[in-house]
């Protein structure tokens, strides 16, 4: 049995098949990042999968590809933990740059793929090879444009008293937003990039309003600037997408990608299918 797992911050998800390519099952689990989760709290969310937990003997190869694996420590930490549950499998880690590459750009061909979703990444593909020119260092310093960014800047904004008075009304209505219970939260629950992207769906739910217009562009814009336009070339090639802010922001990230004078390419929501059909691939 091989495991495909494409993880994010906020979800995983886990697609098992067998060696002629067919579906076992599929399933789904929290997200697994751990830059932000210890080990034992990513073992106990895949123990507690209950096809995960009844098929974890039968597994002979893992490929994760998942949120907060850009250096060697995280990787080396979660393959530990697979290693731990399933015992009979070898194991693939890598950051999930590369499960978006695989789902949504055309191999051996020139392009720039990005992720939007909890947290954000931008990385050039040239057709065989990753190129990354800028080293993340987490939600609380980069991931603009990213659900976590968004989430950040609502509340600040509705703390600094700058959101519109009906639009602040209507954010309280929805939200949880005393003081102590955000501290609790961001300082000392799990997940703070997730906590904080959860009130992104509110700027997409109200998204066209001048308020939430303006908040939106300008972090893709700050993305733009500071991602994909690092690379000379990324005028004369397609910019590619996965994750839910590019998916449900899809009209205004094309809007700022055409005023900077940018294409945009594939924009996905979830990478897995396109991770299953590479992996279906590679067996020939």
């Amino acid at each position: 049995m091989i495991l495909i797992v494409d993880s994010g911050s906020t979800k995983t998800d886990w697609i098992a098949i067998n060696n002629k390519g067919e579906i076992l099952f599929q399933t789904q689990t929290l997200g697994l990042n751990p830059q932000v989760l210890t080990d034992y709290i990513i073992e106990e969310r895949i123990v507690n999968n209950f096809d995960l937990y009844q098929n974890r003997k039968s597994v002979t190869k893992l490929y994760f590809y998942g949120a907060g694996c850009g250096t060697e420590p995280p990787r080396l930490m979660i393959k530990g933990v697979f290693l731990n549950i399933f015992k009979t499998a070898e194991v693939l880690v890598k950051e999930d740059t590369f499960a978006a590459i695989y789902a949504t750009a055309d191999i051996n061909k020139k392009s720039i793929v990005c992720i939007l979703g909890t947290g954000s990444n931008c990385s050039y593909f040239d057709g065989v090879n990753v190129i990354q020119k800028i080293t993340s260092l987490g939600y609380i310093l980069m991931d603009d444009a990213s659900g976590n960014y968004y989430g950040r800047q609502l509340l600040r904004d509705y703390y600094f008293n700058r959101i519109p008075e009906n639009i602040a009304q209507k954010f309280k209505e929805n939200f949880e937003l005393d003081a102590e219970t955000i501290k609790n939260h961001l300082y000392k629950k799990p997940n703070p990039n997730t906590y904080l992207a959860k009130f992104a769906r509110f700027l997409i739910e109200n998204k066209d309003t001048d308020y939430a217009q303006e908040l939106i562009k300008r972090g893709m814009d700050i993305f733009i600037t500071r991602q994909i336009l690092q690379f000379t070339n990324a005028k004369e090639i397609p910019i590619h997408f996965t994750g839910s802010i590019a998916h449900y922001l899809k009209e205004e990230l094309v809007e700022c990608l055409n005023n900077h004078g940018l294409k945009a390419g594939n924009i996905i929501r979830r990478p897995i299918d396109g991770l299953l059909k590479y992996h279906i691939g590679l067996l020939g």
